[in-house]
């Protein structure tokens, strides 16, 4: 089981490699402006240089990520995750794993909408069946539907999730509510900043 940490570095480096390719594989700095970003981040977390580095060290150490070491122009260290080889899993399943490992526990309707920009799903039921696939390997877990919500949520179980606080409840109701549309333009505005935030971070 990753920590809170480990699991919110493996998410950063599965959507960045998706959302901003040409960045990838991120430097210290990008990665930290990965996992503390304002966007597409549930919680969001305030996570030192000191603290990454050393969960790094340990993911490194496990097989989950790999240095990739200065070449063609680029002048420091940079990761990139292999926890997809390690665990040999399909694109579809790591999308997932990824939103629900930045993002918390997702309905299954939530993970096709922002999974988008990292894998294209067909149809809801392409979701719930790559969803009934992770279940079945021990990756998530349906979780029993909240009172007021139609739909259940479904959780990762390769990461501690942080602790559950009610001022996140009023806030995701919210983001429930909003229209396909609304949702659709904050992605496309969440994969600006994001590419706005990388190429900061690489200049840093």
């Amino acid at each position: 089981m990753l920590s809170i940490t480990q699991g919110r570095i493996l998410g950063s480096l599965i959507e960045k490699a998706r959302t901003t390719p040409d960045q990838y594989p991120l430097s210290l700095n990008a990665l930290v402006t990965a996992c503390n970003q304002s966007t597409s981040r549930d919680p969001i977390m305030t996570l030192t240089d000191h603290e990454i580095e050393s969960a790094l060290t340990s993911m490194k150490s496990a097989g989950m990520v790999r240095m990739v070491h200065p070449s063609h122009g680029r002048s420091v260290i940079r990761y990139r995750q292999v926890y997809d080889e390690l665990k040999s899993l399909q694109p579809s399943t790591c999308s997932v794993l990824a939103v629900l490992l930045l993002r918390g526990p997702q309905t299954a309707a939530e993970l096709r909408s922002r999974t988008e920009r990292l894998h294209t799903f067909d149809s809801l039921t392409d979701v719930e069946n790559c969803l009934s696939d992770a279940a079945a390997a021990g990756l998530v877990q349906l979780l029993e539907r909240l009172p007021g919500h139609k739909e259940p949520r479904w959780k990762q179980l390769i990461a501690d999730e942080p602790e559950f606080t009610p001022s996140a409840a009023p806030a995701r109701a919210q983001r429930e509510q909003m229209s396909s549309g609304l949702v659709d333009r904050v992605a496309e505005l969440e994969a600006r900043v994001e590419r706005l935030e990388a190429a900061l971070a690489d200049l840093l």
